[in-house]
């Protein structure tokens, strides 16, 4: 079992690699349809990265190794956190489970890496955008914690896999007021973790308001080409892992071939159609002043607390 568990992750991994620059390019598509652009087509992340990727990265005289080694990290935890997200499957690995605890904690690596990255440049933009990472990441992190665990109450495990499986046979848990408060607790999250709208603008290099932007604003070729990725991975992980607890139907219980398959059919039309929407609502809101932000994320850890508080309510 621990063979197909490890077969299924590689799966998992290869299809988020596989989605990440198409949900990109569908996200940005969209977006420029919106706004009256014609955009440079769904293929062009892809193409973006290829090109990146193929590039010598120069670094500055005296830089220490965190400049080279903060964009590794960064895609090694973004390929793991995509792994034990249950995107395809339910079957979990033992050697490295897909525990909540386990995959905030794979989560906050990459967030670290890239304010290392930051602080590294040595430029007033890198210290000023991981200051800010920083302080959104405190108060991100909490709400995951609390809006998951308030969805793992009714299962009576913080396994991400045991709780999508058990939302697959019973309904109720899906369709009642818990679920609903944590999945708008994990949306506004997932939008700040990843440095989107209202949160972050990534089509800016203002230094008013950037924030992702900044701490890569002294990287290139190779190096930018793996933190590009490695944060679109972020985005589809954390995508994944919102679409299957609010629509877990889809998602293979077993390891079989022809569930694997219609799995990655159904997964790849879930995450494609969120990047789509959280794509189109991105035109129609504003950037939130920095200060506002905290505001924002303390409402999503009161949705959250709200969540956990009504799901021993309801199992009272």
């Amino acid at each position: 079992m621990n063979g197909t568990s490890l077969l299924v992750l590689l799966l998992q991994v290869v299809a988020a690699v596989a989605w990440t620059p198409l949900l990109i390019g569908v996200m940005r598509t969209v977006r420029a349809r919106l706004e009256g652009r014609s955009g440079g087509g769904v293929l062009q992340p892809w193409r973006d990265v290829r090109k990146l990727l193929a590039k010598e990265p120069l670094r500055a005289p005296g830089s220490t190794a965190v400049l080279a080694a903060a964009p590794i990290v960064l895609m090694a935890s973004s390929l793991l956190l995509c792994g034990l997200v249950p995107s395809l499957s339910t079957v979990a690995l033992e050697a490295v489970p897909g525990d909540l605890f386990v995959v905030v904690s794979v989560l906050l690596v990459g967030t670290v890496a890239l304010a290392l990255l930051g602080l590294e440049s040595g430029t007033a933009f890198g210290g000023m955008g991981s200051s800010r990472h920083m302080m959104i990441a405190a108060l991100v992190e909490p709400t995951v914690l609390l809006s998951v665990y308030a969805l793992s109450v009714p299962t009576g495990t913080s396994s991400l896999a045991a709780i999508v499986a058990a939302r697959i046979t019973h309904v109720e848990t899906v369709l009642n007021p818990v679920s609903l408060l944590a999945i708008v607790a994990l949306v506004v999250v997932v939008v700040a973790e990843t440095g989107r709208l209202p949160v972050d603008n990534p089509a800016t290099h203002l230094e008013l308001t950037m924030v992702h932007e900044a701490m890569i604003l002294e990287s290139g070729g190779r190096d930018l080409g793996w933190l590009e990725l490695g944060s679109w991975l972020r985005l589809t992980a954390l995508l994944g892992l919102v679409v299957n607890l609010a629509v877990p139907w889809g998602v293979a219980v077993q390891a079989d071939p022809a569930g694997l398959g219609l799995a990655l059919v159904a997964a790849t039309v879930k995450v494609l159609a969120a990047g789509a929407v959280l794509a189109a609502v991105e035109v129609f809101l504003a950037k939130l002043r920095l200060f506002r932000v905290p505001e924002l994320l303390a409402g999503s850890f009161v949705l959250a607390f709200l969540s956990v508080s009504a799901s021993y309510l309801v199992q009272g």
